[in-house]
């Protein structure tokens, strides 16, 4: 590895050996010019493979759902919505852990700011450009709130008259409520 002190030791040496000022300056271009090259083909070789790397990073659904898969149970066990529904939707709204939303913000269920909402923001392009939501420290955090949104939300609370094992009712629910704008949310 080239160091500057390395560059001036060499330099210090042919200054004494050589007194030519010129050929010094023709050893340092050289020497720059060899590390604009390795640095450029550093760059280069990043830009490159850097995507490859990230793609290959992607968590499947599967690894996904073993990943959170106990902080669903908990959930449940705490607030009694099904551990299934709560996955799905995790699953869904954060493309199992891999949407630029859930990386940047924590946030695995897409929930949004609302007026009540004190916490910090992220601003995303959803169904609107730049809507506000919610960021959160911890995975673990967007699951405990993703689960207080729908007990303690008016609109959700007839979900709960519902058996914890009736997926297909909260699913339908969960539309029927206004949680999701996709048409097509109950069947994904």
């Amino acid at each position: 590895m080239i160091t500057c002190g390395k560059i001036l030791k060499k330099w210090s040496k042919i200054l004494t050996i050589n007194s030519n000022f010129e050929n010094v300056i023709i050893y340092i271009y050289n020497i720059l010019r060899q590390m604009k090259r390795i640095v450029f083909s550093f760059l280069l070789f990043c830009c490159i493979c850097a995507p490859s790397f990230a793609q290959n990073a992607k968590m499947t659904r599967s690894e996904y759902i073993t990943k959170y898969a106990k902080l669903a149970v908990n959930e449940m066990q705490r607030t009694g919505i099904p551990a299934s529904i709560t996955l799905a939707q995790a699953c869904l709204e954060s493309d199992n852990g891999n949407s630029n939303l859930s990386i940047a913000s924590n946030n695995h269920f897409g929930i949004k700011c609302h007026s009540s909402w004190q916490g910090e923001r992220y601003y995303h392009d959803d169904d609107a450009k730049g809507e506000c939501f919610r960021v959160y420290n911890e995975v673990y955090e967007s699951y405990v709130d993703h689960s207080n949104f729908l007990r303690n939300g008016q609109r959700y609370a007839f979900l709960f008259d519902f058996e914890k094992g009736d997926y297909v009712s909260w699913a339908y629910g969960l539309k029927r409520a206004g949680y999701a704008t996709n048409p097509d949310y109950p069947k994904l």
